[in-house]
């Protein structure tokens, strides 16, 4: 029999996460030292970039507002220019650092749109290939991600710490 080893989902098959309320916020208030341990690529001054800890595939990132807000109706002009700016960045950052065929961008405003955390905003990327929906996940309802959150992260942080200098990007834009 083969195993598929996934130890950081523990915590939310359990239950048990360390949470101690809205995890974007709590994402927001960890300190921005570039601690290896922490999920946030990169910080601006109102939004943030992070891995989703239970990504759809490798390079699934989010894009988060600071404020615990619900909806982009809530959101400062400064908070929707800087979401955008960071969202941008990331379909650069996973474009360069994965080469997808696609990258999906979308927001899930309440539980029937299906947001999983209600009332914290955040754009989910999450990139795309031809076949990465097979039997793994369409049988056996399991999600084989060959990268673990980690390298993940360490991919991705220089390719942000690039574009905030406003150097361009290594790669030009694919055609999707």
């Amino acid at each position: 029999m083969d195993h598929l080893w996934s130890p950081w989902r523990l915590a939310y098959v359990t239950g048990t996460s360390s949470t101690t309320g809205c995890i974007f916020c709590d994402a927001a208030g960890q300190a921005s030292d570039g601690a290896s341990d922490t999920l946030v690529v990169v910080r601006g001054h109102t939004c943030y970039v992070v891995l989703n800890l239970y990504p759809y595939n490798n390079g699934h990132l989010m894009v988060v507002p600071n404020r615990h807000i619900g909806s982009l109706a809530a959101a400062t002009p400064d908070e929707l220019a800087e979401l955008m700016r960071l969202i941008r960045d990331a379909e650069i950052a996973v474009n360069e650092a994965y080469a997808p065929q696609g990258i999906n961008i979308g927001i899930n405003l309440g539980r029937p749109a299906g947001a999983g955390v209600l009332d914290h905003v955040h754009v989910h990327l999450v990139p795309r290939w031809s076949g990465d929906t097979n039997f793994m996940s369409v049988i056996g309802e399991t999600r084989v991600l060959p990268e673990d959150l980690a390298q993940t992260a360490r991919r991705l942080r220089p390719i942000f710490e690039r574009l905030a200098t406003g150097a361009s990007a290594s790669t030009t834009d694919s055609a999707m």
